[in-house]
């Protein structure tokens, strides 16, 4: 007996996602727990969107905090989600997506980290070893 692997989404998917808390690209999936970021650990569960708007792909990525750690430590170096979980729609295909919404939408009160914003910081040496 044989064990069917079916692969939801592309590898380009998550080579265009990046971890709204922190800022990094990687992701681990750690099999029958869920697909976590390799930097700060936020969760990332992926959902079909029921609309697709004639795209290839419409995909809503929810990113859950409830896992991550250091939030508490160095906020210059991670930026908490509103009430732990935010959802991005990303719509496309690979090679060509693009965002369509965030929910909560971005303003003042909250602003998604962006890809890299924080890469060039050196993070302290008294918070280093915690992650």
């Amino acid at each position: 007996m044989s064990l069917e692997i079916l692969n939801r989404y592309s590898e380009a998917l998550f080579e265009f996602l990046w971890c709204p808390v922190c800022g990094h690209e990687i992701f681990s999936h750690i099999p029958f727990e869920g697909v976590f970021c390799k930097n700060c650990n936020t969760q990332v569960e992926l959902q079909e969107s029921r609309e697709t708007r004639g795209y290839e792909e419409a995909v809503l990525a929810c990113f859950d905090t409830d896992s991550t750690w250091n939030l508490h430590v160095d906020e210059k170096l991670r930026r908490d989600l509103p009430d732990g979980s935010a959802r991005v729609k990303v719509l496309g295909a690979p090679g060509a997506y693009e965002i369509d919404w965030w929910s909560p939408e971005p303003g003042e009160d909250w602003e998604p980290v962006e890809r890299g914003e924080f890469d060039d910081v050196e993070e302290p040496d008294e918070v280093s070893h915690l992650a």
